[in-house]
């Protein structure tokens, strides 16, 4: 099965996109992971992307699209595949098109003021494990290994209503696209966890 996760930053995406890699036996493949793949190995489009990634431009559509044609390419993504990340654009889902064809999408809703009290609330421990201030009762100690809790740059309110700007603006107009292609499930993502993954696998069924 060919999937594609939309939703806003902090909508859940990553989190269930690997939950149903595990349930179906495909590849999760986010845009980030290639990207450090290729410019790690070295490879001609990541060394490109690294030059645009230093200078801290974005790397062009053509990259992009020439970069994820290339993972798509590979055996393990015969039977299916979740793809994370990509497309952001309407030009990158027309790019899309001509390389796999797409059984499904599926939609993570949720609004806005969720989203930053969500994301802005997330607390992260160096060991990796993730805390939400909503259920840590004042405590800024990581229940793990008792490191000291701490927020990262990306999570900051102001950063968080910053990416929803550009999602609204770049990566929003892809829901329109992929419901007149007859291809969009939308799922409530302010559900609980479970709840959520439990839609989820009712649209893949």
């Amino acid at each position: 099965m060919k999937i594609i996760f939309l939703g806003a930053p902090g909508s859940g995406k990553g989190t269930h996109a690997t939950r149903v890699k595990t349930e179906l036996g495909v590849p999760h493949i986010s845009t980030g992971d290639i990207f450090r793949e290729n410019i790690k190995g070295g490879t001609p489009l990541g060394v490109l992307a690294k030059s645009y990634i230093d200078k801290g431009a974005l790397v062009p559509d053509d990259v992009v699209i020439k970069i994820v044609e290339d993972r798509l390419a590979r055996e393990d993504c015969q039977k299916g595949f979740i793809l994370d990340g990509f497309p952001r654009t309407i030009y990158q889902a027309e790019a899309l098109k001509k390389i796999a064809k797409i059984d499904v999408v599926i939609n993570l809703v949720v609004d806005d003021e969720a989203i930053v009290k969500r994301v802005a609330g997330r607390r992260m421990c160096r060991c990796g494990e993730t805390y939400n201030v909503a259920f840590l009762n004042g405590s800024d100690t990581c229940a793990k290994c008792g490191g000291k809790l701490y927020q990262r740059d990306d999570d900051k309110e102001e950063t968080v209503k910053s990416r929803l700007d550009v999602y609204h603006k770049e990566t929003a107009p892809l829901i329109d696209y992929y419901r007149k292609e007859g291809l969009l499930k939308d799922v409530d993502g302010s559900q609980g966890i479970e709840a959520v993954y439990a839609d989820i696998l009712k649209v893949l069924k």
